[in-house]
């Protein structure tokens, strides 16, 4: 799939020179998210680093999907040109075991969909959404999870998520 055009922004595959800007709206995206667990106090800088070398290597693995859409002008009012990426949404495919409720067991994940707050409001989260579902179907996925921020949750309702039916746990070691 190539760029998305007449509906919406142009969303497109990202590619290893958007890496950076990946980096600062995934950033961004837990900064807005809040809390102790999505922001603990103890955490420095160094995940940055992490997640650059993680993204890279995902950006052309076949379970992946990076999105983006680039930004239009000039971000920062600094009159350099600076376009960057106005949002970016991020998604996978895990294979699980089949099962009644999960007929091939092929769960999609959307990881995040963030937008630089001076591009929102404009329909990128939703043509990158809508991008990021036409992918899943493409591959056969059973069932699309996601979290969703209290912004973001009229959106998803809108592309038809409901509540989950699973009680959801996590541990960490």
């Amino acid at each position: 799939m190539g760029q998305r055009k007449g509906i919406g922004p142009a969303v497109r595959q990202a590619v290893e020179y958007d890496l950076v800007e990946l980096v600062r709206l995934r950033a961004l995206l837990f900064e807005n998210l809040g809390g102790h667990f999505f922001s603990p106090a103890s955490a420095d800088d160094d995940w940055l680093d992490a997640l650059a070398v993680v993204l890279k290597e995902q950006l052309t693995a076949d379970a992946v999907r990076i999105l983006v859409v680039d930004g239009d002008g000039d971000r920062d009012g600094d009159s350099d040109g600076d376009r960057g990426l106005a949002a970016c949404g991020i998604a996978t495919i895990e294979q699980r075991l089949p099962g009644p409720h999960l007929r091939n067991g092929r769960i999609g994940h959307v990881i995040g969909v963030v937008t630089d707050p001076s591009y929102r409001r404009r329909g990128h989260s939703r043509s990158i959404m809508r991008s990021l579902l036409d992918w899943f179907e493409e591959r056969e996925v059973a069932r699309v999870d996601l979290y969703a921020s209290a912004e973001g949750e009229p959106l998803y309702r809108e592309l038809g998520f409901t509540n989950h039916p699973d009680p959801a746990l996590y541990w960490r070691p």
